[in-house]
């Protein structure tokens, strides 16, 4: 079996929670005789490392532009860093002549995801769509977030976005995969007729196990001697490391050799001049390290995920939080913000430590607990491990939507075989 993925962005220095979903399932996929086929966006650079060809996948490059007269350079690139709400001319014809391709499954919304279920649909084909991110089950503030790069200028492409259905892609999908219950639950409501599968992102758990922090304290020689406390996330609003920052000098004042790695390339130009800038008015130079982006699998980020003392994530949303089940393989506590994602996998104080960003006190509690007593540290640590070996490998979830496009794709044949 063959089955096509859709990108609307690929930039491996830019590497992202939907890129490392996209990387476990291929992998996993590969281990079930299935292979990949990934179109995406051509990249602004070439990368002397693509993360998914490594893994076996065919790559298929195709043009993407950003449909607005008269926006600004700053936010054209910001729509191109994210993914935004970009159109493509030559993917559609493109996909249609992609040859013994058994489904298409889109990672991707708007006018990319139209394009992707109006192919399926003209070649008769499964059209699966998972959710990435989240559709129906964001907070306000990050749906406001997540809007803004959009606003100026004058949207032309509109029109196209009517003709390949750009609003439909859901009501269209002949199954959609979400990793939140939540919004799960949501859809249900709104599609009631449809498949809606309930779909962990995986864990290529292998990785973890081999001791990678020589590799971490080669390339950064700063972390030796200091407790680190790491976050892995894009530098970008929604995963909110200024407020990090702002609690950074109070954490400092009861450990001094604590220091805090942001571990993610910058996806958002204006948010990443901020937190340079809070960096260097609160004096912190000397106690943040900022890594840039790492590929997944990186021996740098693996060795950094084991060295450090916790993984900390002050995310205004997140759906899934794939980090934390990459923290877990790696043997690192979780320290988080109760997201939508993170309650479905986190029971607070078992396996991790949940706290609300209105309440500053409760996470300076969970830091000092974790750094004063590593007994505690390592029984949540451990926990989170097995939850990460048995539930969460991407062998065992690709398995499962290998079994829905063998589904689908039976249901598909039979109709074709009636007309």
């Amino acid at each position: 079996m063959r089955v096509a993925h859709i990108l609307r962005k690929y930039v491996p220095a830019e590497w992202g929670g939907t890129e490392t979903a996209l990387l476990g399932l291929a992998k996993g996929l590969a281990a079930h005789d299935t292979r990949s086929v990934v179109f995406h966006p051509h990249a602004p650079t070439a990368s002397p490392i693509d993360p998914l060809a490594a893994a076996g996948c065919e790559m298929r490059q195709y043009h993407a532009c950003v449909p607005v007269w008269g926006l600004a350079p700053a936010a054209r690139r910001q729509l191109l860093a994210v993914g935004g709400n970009v159109l493509s001319f030559d993917l559609p014809w493109r996909l249609a002549r992609e040859p013994g391709i058994s489904a298409i499954h889109t990672h991707s919304l708007g006018r990319i995801g139209g394009i992707a279920g109006t192919i399926a649909r003209r070649r008769r084909l499964p059209f699966v769509v998972t959710i990435h991110g989240g559709a129906l089950d964001l907070p306000a503030d990050a749906r406001r977030i997540l809007s803004e790069p959009a606003t100026g200028g004058i949207e032309w492409g509109r029109v196209f976005g009517w003709w390949w259905r750009a609003r439909h892609v859901l009501a269209e999908a002949d199954a959609i995969l979400t990793s939140n219950k939540r919004e799960a639950a949501l859809l249900r409501q709104q599609y009631p007729d449809h498949e809606i599968m309930i779909q962990g992102h995986g864990v290529d758990t292998r990785l973890f196990r081999t001791d990678h922090r020589a590799a971490a304290r080669t390339a950064y020689p700063a972390i030796a001697g200091r407790d680190v406390l790491l976050t892995v996330a894009r530098i970008y609003p929604v995963k909110n490391q200024l407020w990090l920052l702002q609690q950074l000098p109070d954490l400092l004042a009861r450990h001094p050799k604590l220091m805090l790695v942001f571990a993610g390339g910058c996806t958002h130009a204006e948010y990443g001049a901020q937190v340079e800038r809070e960096i260097a008015r609160r004096g912190l130079g000397g106690h943040v390290l900022l890594t840039g982006g790492l590929p997944p699998g990186d021996p740098r980020l693996v060795g950094l995920m084991q060295e450090a003392r916790a993984a900390v994530l002050p995310s205004l949303a997140e759906t899934y939080g794939l980090i934390i089940i990459e923290s877990w393989a790696a043997g690192l506590p979780v320290v988080t913000t109760p997201t939508s994602g993170a309650v479905e996998l986190i029971t607070d104080g078992r396996d991790g430590l949940l706290f609300q960003l209105a309440e500053p006190a409760v996470f300076h509690t969970a830091i000092d607990r974790l750094l004063r007593e590593p007994l505690f540290a390592a029984r949540l640590a451990t926990a989170g491990l097995r939850l990460a070996e048995t539930r969460h490998d991407i062998t065992v979830l690709a398995g499962q939507v290998k079994d829905l496009y063998e589904r689908l794709s039976g249901g598909k044949h039979a109709l074709r075989h009636s007309a």
